[in-house]
């Protein structure tokens, strides 16, 4: 089972990504020890969502055609309506979510990320929240919504909110320390 300390954790993201739905994850996992890498369909700097305008920018270490999951312990998917948005139509970035999906390694999605499971078929027969306004995408899904701040079903763990993130960070961590999951195909 991998710590923490020593996990390789890959956040997904592109422009519209709520800003500390990457930020907070990937500062709070990197100070654990992990090293946080960022990958979206472009290697270029990409713009933050906070609060109703345009944020910051973060770099870009990795474009989604250059991932290959067996780098990496677990893939973080930030919200915010516009990133999932334009990821959930980029065939790179769907191969990197179906893949690790597929992997049985830890997937977690928080807000409007979800849309990203709903559109790689991962969430059929499984529990999972998300942001209230898409809760009917992921129930026509075939997920069995719930309103908590973070699910966890065999390794795919989905948050609601940005008010979530303390709980969805804590679980990332105890998952990723647990190991791969057994996941049967949703």
């Amino acid at each position: 089972m991998p710590s923490i300390d020593t996990a390789r954790i890959l956040i997904l993201a592109t422009d519209g990504y709520e800003r500390s739905e990457l930020r907070v994850p990937r500062d709070e996992l990197s100070k654990r020890g992990a090293k946080v890498t960022i990958a979206s369909p472009e290697k270029r700097a990409i713009k933050s969502w906070d609060k109703g305008d345009w944020g910051d920018t973060v770099e870009v270490d990795l474009t989604a055609k250059d991932v290959f999951v067996r780098d990496f312990d677990a893939l973080v998917l930030p919200g915010g309506q516009i990133n999932p948005d334009l990821l959930r139509k980029d065939a790179d970035a769907m191969r990197v979510v179906s893949d690790f999906v597929q992997s049985g390694k830890v997937v977690a999605a928080i807000c409007h990320a979800p849309w990203l499971l709903v559109e790689a078929d991962a969430l059929k027969g499984r529990k999972a929240t998300s942001y209230a306004s898409i809760r009917k995408d992921v129930e026509n899904a075939g997920a069995q919504w719930v309103d908590a701040k973070v699910v966890n079903d065999h390794g795919i763990i989905t948050s609601r909110s940005p008010d979530d993130l303390d709980a969805f960070v804590a679980k990332i961590v105890e998952e990723i320390e647990e190991g791969r999951h057994d996941r049967r195909a949703a």
